[in-house]
């Protein structure tokens, strides 16, 4: 989910992913409105991506508050996103790996539903392809979550709450 949301944001603002052999990541660097903003995609394997993470915030000397991670979430109905300033894992393995390379937990989570799958195995349901539905949800959470990024960014996770919230809720 979270490669699927930097991919677009990437075309989006014309950015180019590299390979960083150091990271075992791919990364761009976004010069957004707001300034740089460093995109990674680790290239382990998601219950290791904390490793990944944690030596790119060693090497440039970044804080975990400054960190917002991007995943999918089975609990959370396909269609819906929650945003979230520190915690535990909740049973997310990549979190899982995350919380424990980099010890500090105060970064930013923005969990996307995925929902559960009403029949199969977990993994067939995560790795595979979505439905076309579940793609247009997914296409409309990545333009809400493209519209608030800055504010998230920005460490206004409240405000973009609200306004993510109002916007796939509007009445």
């Amino acid at each position: 989910m979270g490669f699927r949301f930097l991919d677009q944001l990437a075309q989006s603002e014309g950015v180019q992913f590299s390979a960083s052999p150091r990271f075992r990541a791919e990364t761009a660097f976004w010069n957004s409105r707001k300034g740089k903003v460093l995109l990674l995609k680790p290239q382990t394997f998601m219950n290791d991506s904390g490793e990944s993470l944690a030596a790119l915030l060693h090497y440039y000397d970044i804080e975990a508050k400054d960190v917002t991670v991007i995943y999918d979430d089975l609990d959370l109905p396909s269609g819906k996103i929650r945003l979230k300033v520190g915690g535990g894992h909740g049973g997310h393995n990549g979190l899982r790996s995350i919380n424990a390379h980099i010890k500090d937990t105060s970064y930013t989570r923005i969990k996307v539903g995925i929902g559960r799958p009403t029949h199969g195995a977990i993994v067939d349901w995560v790795l595979g392809r979505a439905s076309e539905d579940d793609r247009a949800d997914e296409a409309r959470i990545f333009h809400i979550l493209e519209e608030e990024l800055l504010l998230i960014l920005a460490g206004k996770t409240d405000i973009a709450a609200n306004h993510i919230h109002l916007k796939l809720n509007p009445s």
